[in-house]
């Protein structure tokens, strides 16, 4: 027996939580007693039939070969920065403050958070929302204040519930636009909406739009930082989505608004990504191409992520008990489940009896008030009417549909 005590982890990890990597526990249950398994749960399309773009994989491997292994700058290489300031210039029409490349959207938006965030103050995070907020706002010793999306109009921010969350202690309002889990895309009404409580309240906002290019129909997406040229506002995106390289971890967050509002937030940032040293400096050699180059992968991955879209609605609104929104963004839908039973629990049960990997509603957010799993439809046509004939048995068998 060892005479060394225990090691204790630190009170910050102790209600951290990623519920799409965590319900892989129940699957691995199933595969281990010999049980087949299919993942809709974790948005990666290069698991399914999605390939990253050669010129993107051409431009790191030539960087590569040229010597670019070291460090880079703590905040990007040059031609990459230069690459993004032109983009959203043109084509996010906003002007930007400041660029900092980052090891994925991820940690852009943890320097974000941690760089304006004290022990005890809280951030309003949309519900159903990306858990990593929640996630670093744990970690960060904050407080994730959630405001609701209206399911009863399509997805869209509740703004008098967003209002109502704020108090003396909110630093920032979080929007994901296009949303992960429900696939919503904002409306101008609504993003307006947001910038107006944001200047009457003196808030920063920080939008998510890694998911901008992904549109499967209906509106197209605004940047809303291009609402409002004064309001302090960080914009995160980068390649793993649109550009189907999330395994490079490539992404930036962008600074936009009045300069001498954002000096000090941005210089607390850089200091974080000083400390870090870089991103991976071969893998922003692929910004220039994925902005500036041939993006025909973006429509062609549409084309089939839109196919898969009406194949999931059509066949989760025929099954008795489910309903589901048709999304109009990114790769993900949010069906609801009305049903007797705990949705943890129902999701536990399908993964378990069926082998369709999901996730619960409520590992993103404690709102709706109705039950809700989440899946992703990149598998192909085969796969997903496989997926859907399971859950069709499954709530036949145990709800009488």
């Amino acid at each position: 027996m060892s005479s060394f005590k225990k090691i204790i982890p630190s009170k910050r990890t102790q209600h951290i939580a990623y519920a799409i990597r965590d319900i892989l526990s129940i699957a691995k249950e199933r595969q281990a007693a010999g049980g087949d398994l299919i993942y809709l749960n974790i948005g990666d399309p290069i698991l399914f039939d999605f390939d990253t773009p050669p010129h993107l994989i051409e431009s790191t491997y030539v960087a590569m070969k040229s010597r670019h292994t070291g460090y880079s700058p703590s905040e990007g290489i040059h031609e990459a920065i230069e690459s993004i300031q032109r983009y959203v210039r043109t084509k996010n029409h906003f002007e930007p403050y400041e660029v900092m490349i980052t090891n994925g959207a991820s940690e852009g938006i943890d320097f974000a958070l941690s760089a304006i965030v004290n022990k005890g103050d809280n951030v309003l995070l949309p519900s159903p929302g990306y858990p990593l907020y929640s996630a670093i706002m744990s970690r960060l010793l904050g407080e994730s204040k959630f405001y609701k999306l209206d399911e009863k109009n399509a997805w869209q921010p509740d703004i008098e519930h967003l209002e109502s969350q704020i108090d003396e202690r909110t630093k920032a309002i979080v929007i994901i636009n296009p949303n992960n889990p429900t696939g919503a895309v904002y409306n101008k009404e609504t993003l307006l909406a947001i910038i107006d409580i944001a200047r009457r309240h003196n808030l920063p906002i920080l939008s998510d739009e890694i998911y901008e290019k992904l549109i499967l129909d209906g509106q197209p997406h605004i940047s809303i930082a291009s609402l409002d040229s004064e309001l302090p506002m960080i914009t995160f995106n980068g390649l793993s989505k649109c550009y189907l390289a999330p395994g490079f971890r490539i992404g930036w967050a962008v600074a936009s608004g009045a300069p001498e509002l954002l000096e000090d937030y941005i210089e607390a940032m850089r200091k974080l990504g000083r400390a870090r040293l870089c991103a991976c400096h071969p893998g922003q050699y692929a910004i220039t191409p994925a902005l500036n180059g041939n993006d025909d992968h973006i429509q062609k991955a549409i084309a089939k992520m839109r196919a898969r879209r009406d194949l999931t609605v059509e066949r989760l609104n025929a099954i008795q008990g489910i309903s589901c929104q048709s999304p109009n963004g990114a790769f993900y839908a949010f069906p609801r489940v009305d049903v007797e039973m705990e949705e943890t629990e129902f999701v536990k049960k399908l993964i378990k009896e069926t082998g369709v990997v999901v996730v619960h509603g409520s590992g993103f957010g404690p709102y709706p008030d109705t039950a809700h799993f989440r899946l992703v439809f990149l598998p192909t046509l085969t796969v997903l009417n496989d997926a859907y004939d399971r859950i069709d048995k499954f709530m036949k068998k145990h709800f009488g549909g």
